[in-house]
C-alpha cells in the first residue's frame, strides 16, 4: 500500500466511523431526535455497526486500522514503523471530519440545544479517578487489539471479510462489558478529534470540552495498543 492510499483510506474510514458512531450518540442525546433516550445498548450497537461500515469501506485502501492503538499494535507485532505517521495523520483528520458531519446532520437539533453536548463527541468517566480510568481504557484496548492481531493467524478470515464482522461485534461486546466506567474510547482519535471539533463548533450552551480528562482516552488506548502488540509477540 502506498502512503497516498493509506492516508485516503484512513481519512475516509475514520470519518465514517465517527459519523456513524458519533451519530448514534447524537441520536440518543439530542432533543427532537426520534432515537432520544434509546440507551446504552443502542450506542454500543451503533458503534459496532460504525466499525463494520468504516472497515469494509476502507480495508482495500489502508487495511482499515481506523485507530492509532491498532496501528501501534500492528507496528509492534511486525517491527515496521515506516507508515505509522501517515496512518496517524489520516486518522486524526478523518475523526475531525466525521465529527463535523455529525454536527451538520443534526444541525437543527444542535441549534435548539440547551444542555452540555460533549458526550456526543467525546468520552467521559462516571467516576473521575485518573488511575482507574486509565486502567479501564488500557484493558479494553488490549482486548480489541489482541483480537485484531490474532485474526492474522487465520488467513481465511481476511480473505472472507469475516474478520471485520468479528471485530465489529467485539466492539459491541467491549462496550457492553467494559464501557460503563469511561464510555470506552479504545481509540485515541475517536476521542481527541471530536473533542477538538466540539471546542470549535458554535453549539449553543455546549458546555466545557473537559481538557483535563482528555489525555486519558489518548494515553490509555495508546498504551493498550503497545501492550497488545508485545503480548502477541510473547504468546503467539
Amino acid at each position: 500500500m502506498s502512503n497516498g492510499h493509506i492516508f485516503v483510506g484512513e481519512l475516509i474510514g475514520t470519518a465514517l466511523l465517527i459519523l456513524l458512531g458519533g451519530g448514534v450518540c447524537a441520536a440518543v442525546t439530542l432533543k427532537r431526535s426520534k432515537a432520544l433516550n434509546a440507551g446504552w445498548v443502542a450506542i454500543t450497537f451503533g458503534w459496532g455497526f460504525a466499525v463494520l461500515v468504516a472497515a469494509y469501506t476502507s480495508s482495500s485502501l489502508s487495511g482499515a486500522h481506523l485507530n492509532p492503538a491498532v496501528t501501534l499494535s500492528i507496528a509492534v507485532k511486525s517491527g515496521d514503523w515506516s507508515h505509522v505517521p501517515v496512518y496517524f495523520a489520516g486518522q486524526i483528520l478523518g475523526a475531525m471530519l466525521g465529527a463535523v458531519l455529525v454536527w451538520l446532520t443534526y444541525l437543527g437539533q444542535f441549534q435548539e440545544n440547551d444542555e452540555p453536548t460533549l458526550g456526543i463527541f467525546a468520552t467521559g468517566p462516571e467516576i473521575r479517578n485518573p488511575v482507574q480510568n486509565l486502567i479501564t481504557e488500557i484493558i479494553a484496548t488490549v482486548v480489541l487489539c489482541l483480537l485484531i492481531l490474532t485474526q492474522g493467524l487465520n488467513k481465511e478470515l481476511g480473505l472472507s471479510g469475516m474478520g471485520i464482522l468479528i471485530t465489529s461485534f467485539t466492539v459491541v461486546g467491549i462496550g457492553l462489558s467494559l464501557g460503563g466506567p469511561t464510555g470506552y474510547a479504545i481509540n485515541p482519535v475517536r476521542d481527541l478529534g471530536p473533542r477538538i471539533v466540539h471546542s470549535l463548533l458554535p453549539i449553543p450552551k455546549k458546555g466545557t470540552s473537559d481538557w483535563g480528562y482528555a489525555w486519558i482516552p489518548v494515553v490509555g488506548p495508546a498504551i493498550g495498543g503497545l501492550l497488545a502488540g508485545a503480548l502477541f509477540n510473547a504468546a503467539f
